[in-house]
């Protein structure tokens, strides 16, 4: 029985795969989920011998996993290129500079030790979506494996090439000083020596790699890891933080006050600096974020546009590369760069980059150039529980509802709905710019609910008032995680 393949078929995510290793995942099942990748990259190019990347952070296992990996891709007919110990980023860099077919990279981002997983691509630039995902899922899990004779070769010092590329494009002027903080994962032998070749004074936070992540994970969101880097940033009397995940895929800031910006906010401000030179520039961002994008005055003036599409990276990745948009925001972190800036994938490091030309291009601290973002009052993400078989449904259901309110011009909170948007779910708007979201959650059984007035804090209560008493309409929803 020690041949036995272990694969738990929830692994399989919507944009990448993860699985608890050796519970739900054993090498074998991880040498079957590259033949399934093999056979994938295989038939989508019709090509025989593919040339596909492949990388792996820190983790103690993410080294046999990959090994693993690279036989099931080699039984296929794939050419493996190995970069050796990466970030998610340099992997997806290394198939525009090395012109690869595809890429694999082990990890799992910031979720605890003990975890593993593989985030995927073919295209350039474009993680897997969610039907190449269910594609790679069956061809896995019913072994529909293609043969062939594959091979395998180590590049070796690629993180210096990855790094030189964004330090020479890059340099500043202004001696920022900016606390980098990497829980322990690695992005810590990357961000450091970045933000330093481009001229920032670094003070480093938790950037030796020990996978055990002994203070907190490498999450940006998680306010442990905030909270760390608040405290040096006043300690250091530093001019910005930056808070980076275990794959250096994400970003978060923490201002010269000690203060998180929210990343829609910071996406903002970015547009608004890139707007200056690239004058009638398209804008992606996701439909969790803020509604300041649609009627900013800088944006206005300068003739760009932004398009609200779905919440998850990869969604926000492909829009931004079919709109030929020059950057993409996703309210978790998640920041995309076209050409010139970038390559269209996300990238921490590179978000970071852009945060500190914005500085270098004012004579003002973080704080101030925020303070000039009109004030708005929104709510965190709530979840309220949902069941996976009825979630899609009922989303459906309110969509017809709020139309129903919008053409009858019923108002609520003495304001008619102006605009309705259901790209993800339905988000309404009104005339003053305030708004509601309600969406199913990609990867919960649960709802997803945001609510954001630029007028009041109050206002941002009643639309969620109004929100709540639709969804207990429903008989469907049960607790929230979190509410107002």
């Amino acid at each position: 029985m020690s041949n036995e393949i272990k694969i738990n078929p929830n692994g399989f995510r919507e944009y990448d795969a993860r699985w608890l290793y050796k519970k739900d995942i054993n090498l074998f099942g991880i040498e079957n989920l590259g033949k399934g990748l093999g056979t994938q990259i295989i038939k989508n190019l019709k090509k025989n011998n593919p040339r596909v990347i492949v990388g792996q952070d820190y983790r103690s296992y993410s080294k046999e996993i990959k090994t693993a990996l690279k036989k099931g891709l080699i039984s296929t007919g794939c050419y493996v290129e190995d970069i050796g110990l990466s970030l998610s980023p340099t992997v997806y860099f290394a198939q525009f500079k090395l012109n690869a077919d595809a890429v694999a990279m082990v990890t799992a981002s910031h979720n605890e030790n003990g975890w593993t997983g593989v985030k995927m691509g073919i295209e350039k630039g474009l993680t897997h979506a969610p039907e190449e995902m269910l594609e790679l899922k069956d061809i896995t899990l019913n072994k529909k494996f293609i043969k062939g004779n594959g091979s395998e070769k180590k590049i070796d010092n690629f993180k210096k090439l990855y790094e030189q590329d964004l330090i020479q494009k890059n340099k500043i002027n202004k001696k920022i000083k900016a606390v980098v903080a990497c829980g322990n994962g690695t992005a810590g032998i990357f961000a450091p020596n970045i933000l330093r070749g481009i001229g920032c004074e670094v003070i480093e936070l938790d950037c030796n790699l020990d996978f055990n992540f002994p203070k907190y994970n490498p999450n940006p969101e998680d306010l442990k890891m905030l909270h760390e880097i608040s405290k040096c940033v006043k300690n250091n009397n530093a001019d910005i933080g930056f808070g980076f995940d275990g794959d250096g895929d994400r970003v978060g800031v923490i201002d010269n006050k000690g203060k998180e910006i929210f990343s829609d906010k910071i996406g903002l401000l970015i547009a608004r600096n890139l707007s200056q030179n690239n004058k009638g520039a398209k804008f992606v961002v996701d439909v969790k974020s803020t509604g300041l994008f649609g009627n900013d005055k800088v944006l206005i003036e300068n003739n760009c546009k932004t398009i609200y599409w779905k919440t998850g990276h990869s969604h926000i990745k492909r829009k931004v590369n079919k709109e030929f948009a020059l950057a993409g925001f996703e309210k978790s972190g998640h920041f995309f760069f076209n050409q010139p800036i970038g390559y269209g994938y996300d990238d921490g490091i590179n978000s970071a980059i852009q945060i500190c030309h914005l500085l270098d291009n004012q004579d003002k601290k973080i704080n101030e150039i925020l303070g000039e973002l009109p004030k708005t009052f929104q709510t965190p993400s709530m979840a309220p529980f949902c069941k996976d078989e009825e979630k899609y449904k009922v989303v459906e259901n309110l969509k017809e509802k709020v139309n129903e309110i919008k053409n009858k011009k019923i108002k609520i909170d003495n304001q008619p709905i102006k605009e309705i948007l259901t790209v993800n779910g339905i988000r309404f708007s009104f005339e003053d710019g305030s708004w509601g979201l309600i969406r199913a959650s990609s990867n919960k059984p649960s709802l997803v609910v945001v609510t954001e007035s630029p007028t009041s804090n109050e206002r941002k209560k009643e639309i969620f008032k109004f929100i709540d008493s639709l969804l207990q309409e429903t008989g469907k929803v049960g607790e929230y995680d979190q509410k107002i």
